[in-house]
C-alpha cells in the first residue's frame, strides 16, 4: 500500500515590476518545479525527474494559456501520463494537492507535481506601458485587453447582479458585519480586532523571504485607521484588510511514495506526510446561505479533514488559515475553539493575502510549501508535528483542508477519500423574495466607497417582517446611506421599509430599495 510523501517544495518571487523584467506565470512555475526537485536532495535527480508522470496546475488569473500543464511539462522536458488544470478558486491548491496524494496512494502515479503561479504585477506594468501582450510571453488562447481583477468580473444576471453586488469585496464584508453583530461586538472593537489580527500577520510576512511585503510590516494603527492610502473599500474593510493580488509569485510541490522516495535516494528528513484532506462548498449565491455569521463549508471541511487524518484540533501545531479578508480566519478559529488574541499557535505561516500577497488562486500552495519547511525543521521531544492548511475560494464558497505531518497515518490505513459532498445540500435557507414590499429588518449589509473616500452604494440583505423571507436591496436615499456608514451605531437588526422599482423609473427594473424613512418607502 503506497504511502504518499512530500519530498520537494519551492517558492519563486520575481520582484521586478518593469516591462523588461516581466516573467510569465508558466516560467515562474518552471523555476519553482526545478527548485523543488533540487530541494528533494535526491541521489538520483535525473531518475526522479524522468519519473514525473503527473502534472497538475492551479489555473492562473494572469494569462489564458491553451494548455498550462502541457506547456509546463514541455518546458521541463516531461511527458506525464496525467495532466490537469484546475478551475479558478483559492481552494484549488489544497484540492489538487489532496488529489495528487490520493493518486500516489492508489498507485496511479509515481511522482506528482502540483504547481501554480501568478505574474499580475508584471502584467499590470506591461498594461500601463501599453506593452500588451508582454514581450516574449506565450500566445494566449484569447486576447488580453486588461488585467484581471475579481472586482471587475461579470456578475451575471441574478438578483445579486441586479443590485450590483457579488464580488469578493462585497460579500466578505457582509459576513464580517454579520459576525460582529452576532457576537454583540461594537464596530470600533471589531475594527481593532481585525487590525490586530492583520498586524500580527504582517509581522509574519515581514520575515518571509518570498512575501511581497517582506521587511515592510504594517502596524495595527496603520491598518485600523481609515484614510489616505488606506481608504475604505467596502465597510468595514479598508484597503489593508483586503487581499493584495498584484504580485509575481509561484510555488511547486513534489510528491511520491515512501518506496519511490527511498529508491530515488531522497533523505528521510525531507519527507513530510499528507495525512488526509476534505472539502466542500456552500451555495454559490450569497443570498442562499443559512446566515452571515458562520460558514457550514468551512466548519465541515475542517471537521472532516481532521477526522480522516485521525487528528484533533489540540494535536495541530501549525495552521495556515486562508485570509483574503479577516473574516475567514476568524470563522475558522472560532469553529476550532481558538481565541485569536490569546493563542500561541500561529494562524498563518505566510502572513496572509494582504501582506504575503494574494497570488491569485495559488496562495495556499505557498502555505503547503512553508508548512513543509517548518515541519521539517522541527525535531526533538517538543517538536511541532502536525499542520493544517485551510484553502478558501469564491465568496466564502469553496473550501479544502489538508493535514500534514512529520509522521505517517497512525492507524496505517490507506490515504483517505474526501468524505464530503461536492456541494452542501442539507443546510436550511430562508425563502427568497425577489419583489419584497413592506416593513423589514436588516440581516446584514455593507457599503461601497469610491476612490475619494465617499460612500457610493449601500447593499442590504434583509428579512420581511410579515413573512421572514429574505431579500436583497440597495439604499433608497442619502439618509439611509449615511446611517449604514455609521462607525458608532449598529445597523443590523434595525427596521425600515423595502420596495421594488417595478417600472424601471429609478434605473433598473426590478431593483429593490431599502430605507429608514417611511416617506421614501414607496417608489
Amino acid at each position: 500500500m503506497p504511502v504518499p510523501v512530500i519530498i520537494g517544495v519551492a517558492d519563486v518571487v520575481n520582484r521586478s515590476t518593469r516591462v523588461e523584467g516581466a516573467i510569465e506565470p508558466v516560467d515562474l512555475m518552471r523555476q519553482a518545479v526545478l527548485n523543488a526537485l533540487t530541494d528533494a536532495s535526491s541521489a538520483s535527480l535525473d531518475a526522479l525527474t524522468s519519473s514525473i508522470d503527473s502534472v497538475a496546475t492551479v489555473n492562473t488569473w494572469t494569462w489564458p494559456y491553451h494548455d498550462l500543464p502541457g506547456l509546463l511539462s514541455a518546458k521541463l522536458g516531461l511527458k506525464p501520463t496525467y495532466t490537469q488544470v484546475s478551475p479558478h478558486g483559492g481552494n484549488q491548491p489544497a484540492l489538487l494537492f489532496d488529489e495528487a496524494a490520493r493518486r500516489i496512494a492508489a498507485g496511479q502515479a509515481r511522482v506528482a507535481v502540483v504547481a501554480g503561479g501568478e505574474a499580475l504585477a508584471s502584467l499590470t506594468a506591461c498594461a500601463a506601458a501599453k506593452k500588451m501582450p508582454p514581450p516574449g510571453w506565450t500566445k494566449p488562447r484569447e486576447s488580453v485587453a486588461s488585467v484581471f481583477s475579481p472586482t471587475t468580473r461579470d456578475l451575471g444576471s441574478d438578483i445579486g447582479a441586479l443590485h450590483d453586488i457579488g464580488a469578493p469585496i462585497h460579500i466578505y464584508p457582509l459576513y464580517e458585519n454579520g459576525f460582529r453583530a452576532h457576537r454583540g461586538q461594537t464596530i470600533a472593537d471589531n475594527n481593532r480586532e481585525s487590525a490586530r489580527l492583520y498586524a500580527n500577520f504582517a509581522q509574519v510576512a515581514a520575515k518571509n523571504p518570498y512575501a511581497w511585503n517582506n521587511g515592510r510590516p504594517a502596524t495595527e494603527n496603520t491598518i485600523a485607521t481609515v484614510g489616505g492610502k488606506n481608504r475604505m473599500i467596502c465597510f468595514p474593510y479598508p484597503l489593508l484588510m483586503n487581499a493584495f493580488n498584484t504580485v509575481n509569485l509561484a510555488a511547486a510541490v513534489i510528491l511520491t511514495s515512501t518506496e519511490h522516495a527511498s529508491r530515488f535516494g531522497v533523505p528521510e528528513n525531507k519527507w513530510i506526510y499528507p495525512l488526509g484532506g476534505a472539502g466542500t462548498q456552500d451555495s454559490e449565491h450569497f443570498w442562499l446561505r443559512p446566515n452571515y455569521h458562520s460558514s457550514p463549508s468551512i466548519s465541515r471541511s475542517l471537521d472532516a479533514a481532521l477526522r480522516v487524518s485521525n487528528l484533533t484540533p489540540a494535536e495541530i501545531d501549525l495552521y495556515d488559515l486562508y485570509s483574503c479578508f479577516p473574516i475567514v480566519p476568524k470563522l475558522a478559529a472560532q469553529h476550532l475553539g481558538i481565541d485569536i488574541d490569546k493563542t500561541d499557535k500561529p494562524l498563518t505561516l505566510l502572513g496572509g493575502l494582504t501582506s504575503f500577497g494574494g497570488a491569485g488562486n495559488n496562495y495556499s500552495m505557498h502555505a503547503i510549501t512553508e508548512m513543509t519547511r517548518q515541519l521539517r525543521g522541527n525535531t526533538g521531544h517538543n517538536s511541532r508535528k502536525n499542520g493544517l492548511v485551510l484553502a478558501n475560494g469564491g465568496v466564502i464558497t469553496y473550501q479544502h483542508v489538508v493535514c500534514l505531518s512529520t509522521h505517517p497515518r497512525v492507524d496505517g490505513t490507506a490515504y483517505p477519500a474526501n468524505p464530503l459532498p461536492e456541494v452542501l445540500a442539507d443546510v436550511s435557507v430562508p425563502p427568497i423574495d425577489e419583489t419584497p414590499d413592506g416593513e423589514a429588518v436588516i440581516e446584514t449589509y455593507t457599503v461601497s466607497y469610491n476612490r475619494s473616500g465617499r460612500p457610493e452604494t449601500g447593499y442590504i440583505v434583509g428579512r420581511l417582517l410579515s413573512s421572514n423571507h429574505r431579500f436583497v436591496a440597495n439604499h433608497a436615499d442619502e439618509r439611509t446611506l449615511q446611517a449604514l456608514c455609521s462607525v458608532r451605531e449598529e445597523q443590523i437588526g434595525k427596521r425600515g421599509w423595502v420596495s421594488c422599482d417595478k417600472t424601471g423609473e429609478r434605473g433598473d427594473k426590478g431593483r429593490c430599495y431599502f430605507t429608514f424613512d417611511a416617506a421614501s418607502a414607496r417608489l
